[in-house]
């Protein structure tokens, strides 16, 4: 059984793996952290990873959310894959999805952690990874729709302000 958390450093995604990391310790399962990277600064920014007029530079944006998801879940396997749109009519966010259920399938998850205020929700915005990788059968999924009372209010800024040397 392997417990699978898609990070993106959001106030919903940190506390998702949070959770993943006590159910993994206390169930002695093994914590997948998961980032999908896609070549689109577009993205990046609507993600907060990087701000208006920042380079995209995708090695910065991985060190830095790899270093949020050790400081949440020191034990935790961390693992990146970066996505390009192969087809026309596809989205960042769609690739993205893509991409979490094809790892949900790779490491043979039991148990998919989303932070996601969407997830289940009769409509969803088009930017929501949270609905498509919950509807798929193979897995159970654990969803966080709201921040611990601590994490209120979420903090702005760029990805690379977090002191991780971005």
């Amino acid at each position: 059984m392997t417990l699978l958390v898609p990070f993106d450093a959001s106030t919903l995604a940190t506390n998702a793996l949070a959770k993943a990391a006590t159910f993994g310790e206390l169930l002695e399962e093994p914590v997948v952290v998961l980032t999908v990277l896609p070549d689109d600064a577009e993205y990046a920014r609507s993600r907060g990873w990087i701000t208006e007029g920042e380079p995209f530079d995708r090695e910065a944006i991985e060190r830095g959310l790899r270093g949020r998801a050790e400081d949440v879940a020191p034990n935790a396997t961390f693992r990146t894959e970066r996505v390009s749109s192969d087809e026309p009519t596809a989205t960042a966010t769609t690739e993205v999805v893509r991409e979490i259920r094809r790892v949900a399938g790779d490491v043979e998850a039991s148990v998919v952690f989303i932070g996601s205020e969407n997830a289940g929700s009769v409509i969803a915005p088009q930017s929501s990874i949270g609905s498509p990788v919950a509807n798929d059968q193979r897995y159970d999924v654990y969803v966080v729709r709201q921040p611990d009372a601590e994490d209120r209010p979420e903090t702005t800024g760029s990805i690379r302000d977090d002191g991780y040397g971005l």
